[in-house]
């Protein structure tokens, strides 16, 4: 396992196949990264443990543990939950990919791939994440969002979400009772600016529902256009 430099992004890949770590670590260093790598699954979680990354690159196709696997476990735990998670995938059927998207993924990177794309969508994740507080609080029902703390409350308690979660439940609250396509939303939270897959967003909207129990009637399917944030009566 590499070192990373100080006071730059830190992205931590996770990737067995030596040749593949060496073109994207040479594109995220031109990139301005510092770079750390784990070779198998274990090593990778242990480097997360020594180091908290600011991103991680985490192929599917791994030794000792799979990919899926150590995305769950990262996103199992509150001290790496938030991390933000893209996996390289040689995979190419859909229900491969969704279910990488299931396990908290925030995005995939389908092999063979250009590693230009690939540190614009590291750049992209990231700068999905950097939101900028203002102090005010937003309320919706039971539900509390504080820009400043960045930070959601349900019924006064903190809630658990991944990055891309928390960024998804923060789009409802500011357009709470708008009907949101899913296009704005992969355009809007995910930062595509083409379309895609639109079971992405589908994915994630089905495990935000389950956190938000037994409040996620508030989160309501607007047939034919895509979602709405708004209390049950309102639909």
């Amino acid at each position: 396992m590499s070192a990373a430099a100080p006071d730059r992004p830190t992205v931590l890949l996770i990737e067995d196949e030596s040749d593949v770590r060496d073109l994207v670590r040479l594109h995220l260093r031109k990139a301005g990264f510092a770079v750390l790598e784990a070779e198998d699954g274990r090593e990778g979680l242990a480097a997360v443990g020594q180091s908290l990354p600011d991103l991680v690159i985490l192929d599917l196709m791994l030794p000792e543990m799979s990919g899926e696997e150590v995305c769950r476990q990262l996103k199992a735990e509150p001290a790496t939950a938030s991390i933000p998670v893209i996996m390289l995938t040689a995979k190419t059927q859909t229900d491969d990919r969704v279910a990488g998207l299931e396990h908290g993924a925030d995005d995939y990177v389908a092999k063979p791939f250009s590693p230009r794309e690939l540190v614009l969508r590291v750049q992209a994740v990231l700068r999905r994440g950097q939101m900028s507080g203002d102090g005010i609080l937003l309320t919706v029902g039971p539900f509390t969002l504080d820009r400043a703390a960045l930070a959601v409350r349900m019924d006064g308690q903190s809630l658990e979400l991944t990055s891309i979660e928390f960024r998804l439940l923060v789009k409802f609250l500011e357009e709470s009772g708008r009907a949101l396509s899913r296009d704005k939303l992969l355009r809007e939270v995910w930062g595509y600016r083409q379309t895609a897959n639109t079971r992405t967003v589908d994915t994630h909207v089905r495990r935000l529902r389950t956190k938000l129990s037994p409040h996620h009637g508030y989160l309501q399917t607007v047939h034919g256009e895509g979602y709405r944030f708004a209390p049950k009566d309102s639909a």
